[in-house]
Parts: structure tokens; C-alpha cells; sequence
């Protein structure tokens, strides 16, 4: 009995430091540092409330497997600090947690929150697809190949007013050109010019909710696509 108990504590306190994490992510775009010490030490004195501490020791070592990966991921710039940290303590946290009966493994929130953050882009290819139905000219004046404008199609989309969006456009040799470069979640200035081409600086913390929730309910959703349950 205790040992479910603790299971469901974990599983509460994941959910109150995401939500609490993507709530501010959403209105500041940052996370203070304090918010992962406290839940990471959350995470310690848990394990003193388990019935097999060892046991449960050795079950957050291997969860934290995923740190070096999400580490990485982090000084390629493929998402900031704050989600690198969010992912390693929430594996510490609630280690492969899921009330479903399908497999989970270190990975599988990274991997449900990295396929739900193709949301936006499919979102973003539908609404410049409804601008063209409408005879916008969304790349008036761009100097681009078809193929290399559909890309940008998936990646952002015109802006009257940008607000923490990365911009999209440059100029060369007095020609605008689209600008599809990687940019760095930690270092890369948000855009401020008007009407400009965006890509949407979404926090990846609400991938990473949404991700812990779907891991929660379903599993690992590439596991349970190819058939591993």
C-alpha cells in the first residue's frame, strides 16, 4: 500500500512542477533555477519513504540515463536549459511513471513531447496553405526555390506583430531571403520587426507536460506503434 501511495505522490508532484513550469515558461520564457533544486530535492527525500529504498534508488539511476542525452540536446540549442533540467529532474521525480500497461522506457517522455512539438509545424503549414487559398502572396519579393518556401511553410508564417518568435527573413544582396538556420533556444534573439517571416518560440515545456500526461495514459507512443507493450 505504501508503495502505491509514494507512486502517486510522485506522480502529484511532477504534475504540480510541470504545470507550474509551463505556466511561467508561457509568461516570462524563463524559469528560475530554484524551481528544479526544490523538486530535485523533492526527488531525494522521496526515496526514504519507499518501501524497497535501494530498489527505488537503482529505478531513478536508470531513469536518469536520458541526462546525458537531453544534455546534449540542450548545448546543440535544440531546446534551453530549463527543459534539459525539467526532463532530468522529472526522471528522478516520477522515474518511467504510467498507469497504462504499455512499455515506457528512460526516454519516452522525451520522445512523446518531441513528436507532439511537430504540432505547431503541421498548424503553421495549414494556416500559410489558407493565406494562399486566399491569394495572399505571403513571400512577395523572396528570391527562393518552391521547395525551399514549402519548408518555411511548416516552419512559420508571417507576422503582423512578432512577439517571441524567431525571425525567419534576411537580406542579401538586397534581396529578401528566408533564413531557416537553427536557432539556438538559449542564445538567439527574439525578432521585434514588423511583418516579418517567424518561426514561434514555443516553450518546450509544454511538450514536455503534455509528453508526461500522454506517457501517463498511453506509454511510450513509438513503442506502442511498432508493437512493444
Amino acid at each position: 500500500m505504501l508503495e502505491v501511495d509514494i507512486f502517486q505522490i510522485r506522480i502529484l508532484f511532477a504534475i504540480v512542477m510541470l504545470s507550474s513550469a509551463t505556466v511561467i515558461d508561457i509568461k516570462k520564457r524563463e524559469i528560475s533555477d530554484l524551481m528544479w533544486i526544490i523538486f530535485g530535492a523533492i526527488s531525494v527525500i522521496l526515496l526514504f519513504f519507499e518501501e524497497n529504498m535501494i530498489q527505488a534508488a537503482f529505478g531513478v539511476g536508470f531513469s536518469l540515463i536520458v541526462a546525458p542525452l537531453v544534455l546534449i540536446l540542450w548545448r546543440f540549442g535544440l531546446f534551453g536549459g530549463a527543459d534539459a533540467l525539467g526532463l532530468i529532474v522529472l526522471s528522478a521525480l516520477a522515474p518511467m511513471a504510467t498507469f497504462s500497461e504499455s512499455a515506457v522506457s528512460p526516454f519516452s517522455i522525451l520522445v512523446n513531447s518531441a513528436l507532439l512539438s511537430i504540432t505547431p509545424m503541421l498548424i503553421n503549414f495549414v494556416r500559410n496553405s489558407i493565406r494562399i487559398l486566399r491569394k495572399e502572396d505571403i513571400f512577395q519579393n523572396f528570391d527562393e526555390p518552391k521547395s525551399k518556401k514549402i519548408f518555411a511553410m511548416f516552419l512559420g508564417y508571417k507576422s503582423k506583430n512578432p512577439k517571441y518568435s524567431f525571425s525567419l527573413e534576411t537580406q542579401v544582396g538586397g534581396k529578401k531571403r528566408l533564413n531557416i538556420a537553427l536557432h539556438h533556444s538559449d542564445t538567439a534573439e527574439y525578432c521585434t520587426t514588423p511583418n516579418t517571416w517567424v518561426t514561434p518560440g514555443l516553450p518546450f515545456m509544454i511538450f514536455i507536460f503534455a509528453g508526461f500526461i500522454l506517457q501517463l495514459i498511453f506509454g511510450d507512443i513509438i513503442l506502442k506503434l511498432i508493437g512493444i507493450s
